[in-house]
């Protein structure tokens, strides 16, 4: 790691670390591959220096496998990629104080592309692969609103989905359709952020989501739609922490806070989660990204196991990238000199049984264990997908 690296990550921590305004904790770990939410596919900007191209990788096969998909001219290094579900790539390039859009595919020996149009805005983030494949969305956040947009996907290039009052950031799928996203929102006139969930077909609609404490900065991180499993980070044990916690979507019980999720010198960040595990967010195994001043290495946890397990990264780890099989294997995307293009596969069943395998009095129940220096603390009741929005906002375990 170079020391610019090293001192970025080291802002970050202490970004993190506060939860309060400026960077978003979550900027601290923008992976070096984005996957699609069925792991089929993966894409990154590929090459060194100013060479740079995206580069599309099939991960369902037998082998992993990667195919370049360079232009003209090299991209920027601030160009966003993501992947389709149909293996094209969406590129977001900056052109003349424009945000554009294209989709990116191989054919024959070059490099096929289709513009889908673009956005003037000052600032833009792509909402990570929406669970349907097909479409890509974007926050467009201003003084007072920030702008849902389709901008692949739709019928006529970048389309206006919604408007949500205050500043958004983040963004994190609540179900497997493509409906209800959840955003980290700001109120307008400031404030301290919440997570809202927006559904999408009905106009933006915003439902809050999670509230700990009133004053506390409450933020999503993580989803898993099948167990209901919700990871978070938030300042409420205490103020200038950024710490992690695990409700369950749809809870009124409290949101917890373990021990073991708290390293006073690194960032953790949730980045896949074991799938299949319906009504038991207890028993999902959750893949962490931890950021320290040494560099990136993986963390091993489960809500019922109490101990976060440390991994080694593999050589050459895209960090922040893979995906949790349902039977509890981590596969995560490298890249080295040797291997331009691989998956390593860790099987962590050893370090993820749950405690009932070995000590049944520590299995962990949904608020069971209350949040650390906050005495009571309150999940705001989350909005019960495709049902009524909710009415009881106070409401304790």
């Amino acid at each position: 790691m170079t020391a610019c690296a090293i001192e970025a990550a080291a802002r970050d921590t202490a970004a993190a670390r506060t939860g309060t305004t400026g960077t978003e904790p979550e900027s601290a770990a923008r992976p070096g591959i984005t996957v699609t939410a069925d792991g089929t596919y993966a894409a990154r900007l590929a090459g060194t220096g100013e060479a740079l191209f995206a580069e599309r990788w099939t991960l369902d096969g037998p082998e992993p496998y990667a195919v370049p998909l360079p232009m003209d001219q090299p991209e920027e290094p601030e160009a966003d990629v993501l992947p389709m579900a149909d293996g094209r790539v969406l590129i977001r390039r900056r052109v003349a104080g424009r945000h554009t859009f294209s989709l990116l595919y191989p054919t024959g020996p070059g490099t096929g592309e289709r513009l889908l149009g673009g956005l003037e805005s000052a600032r833009l983030t792509l909402v990570p692969p929406s669970p349907d494949g097909v479409c890509v969305y974007a926050l467009t956040p201003g003084e007072a609103s920030t702008g849902i947009w389709r901008v692949a996907g739709g019928a006529f290039g970048p389309e206006h989905v919604a408007d949500v009052p205050g500043h958004c950031s983040g963004g994190v799928w609540l179900d497997r359709t493509g409906r209800m996203l959840a955003l980290d929102r700001r109120p307008p006139g400031g404030g301290p952020v919440k997570a809202v969930a927006v559904d999408l077909e009905r106009g933006g609609e915003v439902t809050p989501l999670l509230q700990i404490t009133q004053d506390s900065h409450d933020r999503l991180l993580l989803a898993d739609p099948d167990s209901g499993l919700l990871v978070i980070r938030s300042d409420a044990p205490g103020p200038g922490q950024g710490r992690l916690g695990w409700g369950v979507l749809g809870s009124l019980l409290p949101v917890r806070f373990p021990p073991c999720l708290w390293l006073p010198d690194a960032v953790l960040t949730p980045f896949a989660v074991q799938p299949g595990q319906v009504l038991t967010p207890e028993s999902c195994a959750v893949a962490l990204r931890i950021d320290g001043a040494a560099g990136s290495w993986l963390g091993v946890w489960r809500p019922s196991a109490r101990r976060l397990h440390q991994l080694a990264a593999p050589e050459g780890w895209l960090a922040g990238g893979g995906v949790v099989s349902r039977e509890g294997v981590l596969q995560l995307p490298y890249a080295t000199g040797a291997v331009p293009c691989g998956v390593a596969r860790m099987d962590a069943s050893d370090v993820l049984l749950p405690a009932a395998a070995t000590a049944p009095a520590q299995m962990e129940r949904a608020g069971g264990e209350p949040c650390d220096g906050v005495g009571s603390p309150v999940v705001c009741r989350p909005v019960p997908l495709q049902q009524a929005p909710l009415t009881d906002h106070t409401a304790r375990g």
